[in-house]
């Protein structure tokens, strides 16, 4: 066992945890944070994908050793005021969010994918989110999703010059 300390949805976090313990397991089962979803532990759904420093991994592949002073987000922390951001709006509306299961992981990535690229291709959509599996099939309202935020960008940014 040894103590780590990491950064999680910008608290600060200290837990002694064993040399092989999953950061997936770390976040579900020691910090309780459960939109990190646990489905097939080998990397291939990625449900359990978090941001880790600045870049996106499923937690269910990386030790909780291995988050030892680092930032980890979640879905959670995109949002620490608790208001919906455009992505989260447009998942409800497109109706991208059948049954939930996997919607953190996707709304994560593609808030990602947002804040690097506000106007992404449907290629760039598709190699960003290439590791994540939505068993109801919502893709199509996902790309549809994307779109419409990615279409606001440049009305909100006209919107927010012309209020200054």
């Amino acid at each position: 066992m040894r103590e780590i300390t990491v950064r999680v949805n910008g608290q600060e976090r200290k837990r002694l945890v064993k040399d092989n313990e999953l950061l997936l397991d770390f976040l579900r089962e020691r910090l309780e944070v459960r939109s990190v979803k646990a489905a097939c532990w080998r990397g291939e759904c990625g449900l359990c994908t978090v941001k880790l420093g600045d870049h996106l991994v499923k937690s269910c592949l990386v030790l909780a050793v291995e988050a030892d002073g680092k930032e980890v987000e979640t879905v959670e922390g995109i949002t620490p005021d608790g208001e919906l951001t455009p992505i989260q709006k447009a998942f409800v509306s497109h109706g991208a969010a059948q049954c939930g299961f996997c919607t953190p992981a996707w709304v994560l990535a593609t808030h990602e994918l947002l804040q690097a690229n506000p106007h992404p291709s449907e290629a760039e959509l598709t190699e960003a989110t290439s590791g994540l599996v939505c068993r109801c099939g919502t893709y199509n309202q996902i790309r549809e999703a994307v779109e419409e935020v990615s279409q606001a960008r440049p009305r909100l940014a006209k919107e927010n010059l012309a209020s200054s």
